[in-house]
């Protein structure tokens, strides 16, 4: 693959590249003799202290030219594609796919599938390694671009390629190995799906996995998300309590197996197998460092702790307040024990929380990030919210108060007739959010 001109959208004030001339419209061809295919090329050879810009001006004209600078110190480029490379997109047509299950007339960009394993290493996003070639395995391994976060599902080569809908998901396998040679850290994915990769295959795929120990530092088995939206798709069915404790199961004499031989604990159960089959989330040491955050592995149980830590440090008194806080059936159970232990501490507070049913995507998404504006207004309207509503910030896009059906953070607040404050992640958040201090981002 070659690399092609970048076009350059704008320059920071100050830096080096302002000092060349360097300006928006500006296009790199190349750093120090080399094609730059994308921002890894870039960021790899602009490390060096000498190093030469051939820049292409608008009007057609090139400029060489030759800088020194500190080994870490950055152009102040910032170019208009981030990538500098068109995203990748997926190849296959996995069974279980989520964005294929969205309802028509939402925004573009939630239908877009990425299998970019450049965005594993900067957002880490989940790869199949299905468009992936040799020359990319190479540059991974060269640049050192880990960890790289591997969609497995199976190590069945056959099955996988029936779960992915793709007759080179079973050969592309083979890249782990070369991922492995190559020393590159890795973090594992099983999205699992009832009848098909659990029961023998579950067991088969922890088993082989584990022979990528120590660089493959984690692997996550994920219940299979279901929306209403499945006409016309694969048939699959959800899980039952009793499937969801067969799969804990599995994962936990795993754990057991597995810490007793290499001091890991390495595969670990999404936090809702431990909802569905009525269990308690296992303790903290179990879960390695939450490897897995993003993933939905741990998060409930990291909240739980980070929320004890700081409630033990409060000082109860006699302040009063009502207020109510809505999330997702399947943290209910658990910001409802922090809200008792609020008012234990606090008499005079009054916290209602409210479990948000998912009537848009269907009541078996029981997660707060997928939860829409207008469930939020058809289930609260009417009820007693109090002096201010808390919603946790992952039912918004990360750059705008802006839910997935586009309804706004003061759309919610207007409707509800309520302000609406926006909870950042940690219990130490949700504890100022409830006293009303250090407020995150209060929408009126």
């Amino acid at each position: 693959m070659t690399g092609h001109a970048h076009t350059v959208k704008s320059v920071l004030p100050g830096s080096i590249a302002q000092e060349m001339g360097v300006g928006p419209g500006d296009r790199l061809l190349e750093v120090s003799g080399h094609r730059i295919e994308d921002v890894f090329d870039y960021q790899y050879y602009v490390e060096e202290e000498k190093i030469v810009l051939l820049i292409e001006k608008p009007d057609g004209e090139q400029w060489e030219l030759e800088i020194e600078k500190d080994a870490d110190e950055q152009l102040g480029i910032e170019f208009e594609q981030g990538l500098m490379d068109e995203y990748r997109s997926c190849r296959n047509k996995c069974i279980f796919c989520f964005i294929d299950q969205m309802p028509p007339g939402m925004r573009d960009t939630l239908y877009f599938k990425d299998d970019d394993s450049r965005l594993s290493f900067l957002q880490g996003n989940y790869v199949t390694l299905t468009n992936m070639d040799d020359h990319d395995i190479e540059r991974i391994i060269r640049y050192r671009l880990e960890p790289i976060n591997i969609s497995f599902q199976t190590t069945d080569p056959v099955l996988r390629c029936r779960m992915l809908h793709n007759r080179f998901a079973g050969e592309a396998l083979r890249k782990v190995d070369m991922l492995y040679q190559g020393g590159v850290e890795m973090n594992g994915q099983i999205v699992l799906c009832k009848g098909i990769n659990d029961g023998e295959h579950l067991e088969r795929s922890i088993r082989e996995l584990t022979g990528y120990l120590p660089l493959l530092k984690s692997v996550s088995v994920v219940p299979v998300g279901l929306t209403k939206f499945r006409e016309g798709l694969y048939p699959l069915e959800p899980f039952t309590k009793e499937d969801a404790r067969a799969v804990l199961g599995i994962i936990h004499r795993w754990q057991k197996r597995i810490y007793e031989q290499y001091g890991t604990h390495f595969v670990h159960a999404g936090d809702e197998w431990y909802l569905l089959a009525e269990e308690e989330l296992p303790e903290e040491e179990r879960y390695d460092g939450y490897l897995q955050l993003e993933n939905g592995v741990g998060m409930l149980r990291l909240l739980l702790e980070e929320f004890k830590e700081a409630f033990d440090s409060l000082a109860g008194d006699d302040r009063t307040g009502e207020l109510s806080v809505a999330t997702g059936r399947l943290a209910c159970p658990y910001i409802s024990r922090m809200a008792e232990c609020m008012t234990e501490k606090f008499p005079g507070m009054k916290i209602r929380v409210y479990p948000v049913r998912n009537d848009f995507f269907g009541e078996s998404i029981t997660v707060s990030g997928l939860v829409t504006g207008q469930d939020l207004i058809a289930q609260l309207s009417g009820r007693e919210l109090g002096s201010a509503l808390l919603i946790p910030c992952n039912m918004l896009k990360a750059d705008e108060d802006v839910f997935l059906d586009d309804i706004t953070a003061e759309e919610l607040s207007d409707a509800l007739q309520v302000p609406v404050v926006i909870v950042k992640s940690s219990g130490q958040d949700l504890i100022n959010a409830i006293l009303g201090e250090k407020e995150q981002g209060k929408v009126e």
